[in-house]
């Protein structure tokens, strides 16, 4: 019980500014930590008993509305908990109550009509992230020790990455989805082609245990018996680590800040004794995988666009010439695809899949940025495709910085972001260790590992006392 009024207390304290939980549920937190503390005193164990967390918005939760910030949902209330947070409950998990996302959880900012736009807790004048920067900001303050959220296109790697906490995008398929739906459908056990859920904490140790809550096939799919066990990381010591560091991308630069967060993991490794390369040829083309990638993530956004609307994309994209391989024309291209274009597309992300594969017998993570720079202040401009991210004094189209997140969504590669120190401006900084499909351990260990020799989640301005 006091976890949850320390939690509790720090929400009523201070998210009036960071306004990251955006639906409370202290009644039932309150009754949830009551039940936990006799389960406790009769001798019950269970991984989370009596654990306040937090639960991104967009996922169900029985008695609370769920609306991905669409004003025309504000008013919708599921009937039931989607399988994650009927997992998180069944773990002994106290739900504070659920944080906040962009409209349609569509952006890497978090803000929306109904709920209002989420501060970043270390300059309330730049964004946490999206689509899960809720979870993060609230993570960052102490709202709780652990949250969950969702990853299609870094949304939670990259507002752990802005926040300064840890993320673990899960293997494709890890962890059951059913729940985690746009309003008013229906929760069905829907395998997803990109997205994933997956933990959020203040500590790699902890990402390992809300994951091995999380990780299982969908019970209505697979049977009652969802129990999986993943295989153990293929180290114990840093020494032991093959490791890929990259740091640039071909279709876009990387900041000064977010470069130097890598080079710091890097002689940190180097450091620990762990093998390390710059370069190696078995690295599938990052050029080729942005441009799949963008081309499968924009192929599931105009789905419910008006005909006309898309009739418009259609005619945009008549209009492209065949030699524009650019990342503007593949989010067009992608928008208007045929079926015909998606198998063309999921054939090539097959061949990157057999690519990874190759590479992590040689290799066991891949570290890399999570997106070109630190947290960015607010840009509310309607059209995101014409918004712009500035790295180091240079702007470039606002969703060019997708292609970090999708080196390990387009293959479904697990990937942890950690912490990395942080910016000349104080902001945090974050990188991804990226793993083999399955292995999500691996990942998970070396961020435990480096969390030792580096540090990790440090308060908003270092202190003890208050985050904001």
């Amino acid at each position: 019980m006091e976890l949850t009024e320390e939690a509790i207390t720090r929400i009523e304290r201070y998210d009036e500014v960071i306004n990251a939980i955006c639906v409370p549920d202290f009644d039932r937190a309150r009754d949830a930590a009551r039940r936990a503390d006799r389960a406790r005193a009769g001798g019950e164990e269970l991984p989370l008993l009596g654990i306040p967390v937090t639960v991104k918005e967009s996922y169900d939760i029985a008695g609370l509305p769920t609306t991905w910030g669409m004003p025309q949902h504000a008013d919708y209330v599921p009937a039931e908990d989607a399988v994650q947070v009927s997992r998180l409950k069944a773990a002994g998990a106290v739900v504070l109550g659920k944080t906040n996302v962009p409209l349609g959880l569509q952006d890497m900012q978090s803000y929306n009509e109904i709920y209002g736009i989420t501060v970043n807790p270390w300059d309330h004048a730049r964004t946490p992230g999206g689509s899960s920067g809720g979870s993060a900001a609230a993570l960052a303050c102490g709202f709780g020790a652990l949250s969950i959220g969702s990853d299609i296109a870094g949304s939670l790697r990259t507002p752990a990455h802005f926040c300064g906490v840890y993320a673990h995008k899960p293997t494709l398929g890890l962890a059951a989805t059913r729940g985690m739906v746009a309003p008013p459908g229906p929760a069905l056990p829907v395998d997803l082609d990109l997205a994933v859920v997956g933990p959020m904490a203040r500590t790699a140790r902890d990402l390992t245990l809300l994951l091995e809550v999380m990780a299982g096939p969908d019970p209505l799919t697979h049977g009652v018996a969802y129990d999986v066990t993943l295989p153990p990381a293929r180290h114990e010591r840093l020494a032991e680590f093959r490791v890929l560091v990259l740091d640039d991308h071909p279709l876009i630069p990387t900041g000064s800040a977010v470069r130097a967060g890598v080079n710091r993991v890097a002689d940190a490794l180097v450091d620990g004794g762990a093998h390390v390369e710059r370069y190696s040829p078995l690295l599938p083309d990052p050029a080729e995988a942005a441009t799949v990638y963008t081309r499968l993530l924009f192929s599931g956004t105009v789905a419910r666009f008006p005909v006309d609307t898309y009739e418009q994309l259609r005619n945009r994209a008549a209009g492209l010439s065949a030699d524009d391989r650019g990342l503007d024309a593949a989010r067009l291209r992608g928008m208007v695809s045929t079926h015909r274009d998606w198998i063309e597309a999921n054939n090539r992300r097959e061949l990157h899949r057999h690519g990874w594969r190759q590479l992590f017998a040689e290799f066991d993570v891949v570290v890399c940025p999570i997106t070109p720079t630190p947290a960015f202040p607010h840009e509310h401009g309607p059209d995101l495709l014409q918004r712009r991210i500035d790295i180091d004094g240079v702007e470039y189209p606002y969703f060019d910085q997708l292609v970090w997140a999708g080196v390990a969504t387009m293959p479904g590669l697990p990937a942890t972001a950690i912490p990395a120190g942080r910016s000349p401006e104080g902001l945090p900084v974050g990188v991804q260790l990226i793993g083999p499909m399955f292995e999500d351990r691996t990942p998970l260990r070396l961020a435990e590992l480096l969390e030792q020799k580096i540090g990790g989640f440090c308060e908003p301005r270092c202190s003890s006392s208050a985050p904001v």
